[in-house]
């Protein structure tokens, strides 16, 4: 049989020798020894975690999945949709929601989104548990720089997209965390969480196929998996993030997984979103944020990087296509001011003022601001008005971002709270949950509350 290789090797022994490191600081992570700014920054990434969830958790879409799901009462919350359900199934329909609106924390360095990955599992297997307070601050602290980890060590093939594949470690590892397990068997949830990536191709998200929301379910549910696995004695370490995130879905560098382990804080890097799409859009529509107050738009030209390039079409049949598309979040913003989830509203979605300007927006790479990745996602936008003028903004990074002005807890709670009205109380809670989670002596009650009142059923399908 030909093209057959063996995993021995100096890069599985790299990514093991790394692996048994990153499961030893794992286990052994203490909160009170965290810097205060790392856990302020965590208390705003969980409240914007389940702020976001809620709000997808109202999507008729949504309402009609859980009844599909038909899940079974159990101990841990479907946040935002007033019902209690099994750990499994609240991890994979909570991860669902939280990225259903493209408006899930995310880290450029990663290249993707830690939170998304880690965090529903680790809050549902918490509630089950009735976990403490700071060994579930401890937990979801551990996915998130986990995941971000795996994503920096990462360097996927052109095309594939970043849900589901290395962010599958860090569900594993602030499970095993939780589940009280070792240095070794840490090690080895992470080691078989790496081996469990989904190989997902972008233009899912392009076509808008809501698989590539599921590709986030699936990784919380595999990290759930891993680390049962491994407290049931039977997963081992054998360095195979090299094989699987490397040898068959792109690069892997080991070494990123423990350079400054516990010194160089990955989520204090990362950015919260004031649009819902994807973030490659966000600085073009900040961009023409600014330039729509200088008079009427008669078409846009934006220079991007290689990363947003591909985000160009100018043809949505549904609100996933659309968010991946720069042309008609430019639009949007351009017309509206704004491009919240009402921007995606089936009337909007078909406004032919909307479709008309889209096509005069042009989207072109440039070689100079791909040369300035990743620290900056830039885009230099120009813009030609109906009278004649032009003018042009460059954006180094979308605003959010940690390097460019980043959101604060009040930003964040009056978004959510303008969004969200009919789930007011579950964001008063989500509030008082990310201030008060490292003291609490037990969790469950408290994230079980992330539920909110009962739901009113109601599943039509809005896409």
């Amino acid at each position: 049989m030909t093209g057959l290789t063996t995993g021995a090797g100096p890069d599985t022994a790299r990514a093991r020798a790394a692996t048994e490191r990153l499961g030893h600081w794992v286990s052994t992570l203490d909160m009170n020894a965290v810097d205060d700014t790392v856990s302020r920054r965590l208390a705003l990434v969980l409240l914007d975690v389940v702020g976001v969830t809620a709000l997808g958790a109202v999507l008729d879409e949504h309402r009609a999945l859980r009844s599909a799901w038909d899940t079974p009462p159990g101990p841990a919350p479907l946040v935002g949709a007033g019902r209690h359900t099994t750990v499994d199934a609240a991890a994979w329909l909570n991860a669902t929601a939280l990225v259903a609106l493209e408006l899930d924390e995310g880290n450029k360095y990663a290249k993707g989104h830690p939170a998304a990955h880690g965090f529903p599992a680790v809050l549902a297997l918490a509630a089950q548990r009735d976990s403490s307070g700071a060994e579930t601050a401890a937990a979801l602290l551990a996915a998130y720089e986990v995941a971000a980890r795996f994503g920096r060590a990462t360097r996927l093939v052109p095309g594939a997209h970043p849900h589901g594949s290395w962010g599958v470690a860090g569900a594993a590892a602030g499970c095993a965390r939780l589940l009280g397990l070792g240095p070794r068997e840490c090690a080895a949830a992470i080691d078989t969480a790496a081996g469990m990536p989904i190989a997902g191709h972008f233009d899912s998200a392009l076509d808008g196929n809501v698989v590539r929301d599921a590709w986030i379910g699936a990784a919380n549910t595999s990290g759930l998996a891993a680390a049962r696995l491994a407290a049931a004695g039977v997963a081992r370490n054998t360095g195979t993030a090299a094989l699987s995130l490397g040898t068959l879905l792109g690069e892997f560098d080991p070494d990123e997984l423990v350079t400054d382990l516990g010194r160089s804080w990955q989520i204090t890097r990362g950015y919260l979103k004031r649009h819902a799409s994807c973030s490659f859009t966000h600085p073009a529509a900040d961009a023409v944020l600014r330039l729509r107050e200088h008079g009427e738009l008669r078409d846009v030209r934006v220079e991007t990087h290689a990363l947003g390039a591909g985000l160009a079409r100018t043809d949505w049949d549904n609100r996933l296509s659309a968010m991946f598309s720069t042309p008609f979040v430019v639009a949007v913003a351009a017309l509206t001011g704004e491009v919240g989830p009402s921007a995606y509203a089936p009337e909007r979605l078909t406004d032919e003022r909307v479709r008309s300007l889209a096509r005069r927006v042009h989207v072109v790479p440039a070689d100079d601001l791909t040369a300035r990745l990743p620290d900056e996602r830039a885009v230099r936008v120009t813009a030609r008005y109906t009278d004649g003028s032009a003018r042009t903004v460059e954006v180094p990074n979308p605003v959010g971002d940690a390097d460019h002005h980043p959101l604060i807890e009040a930003d964040v709670v009056a978004m959510l709270a303008a969004w969200l009205p009919e789930r007011s109380a579950v964001l008063e809670h989500a509030v008082r949950l990310a201030h008060g989670l490292p003291a609490l002596p037990r969790t469950g009650e408290a994230l079980r509350a992330l539920a909110g009142d009962e739901e009113v059923p109601e599943c039509v399908p809005s896409r």
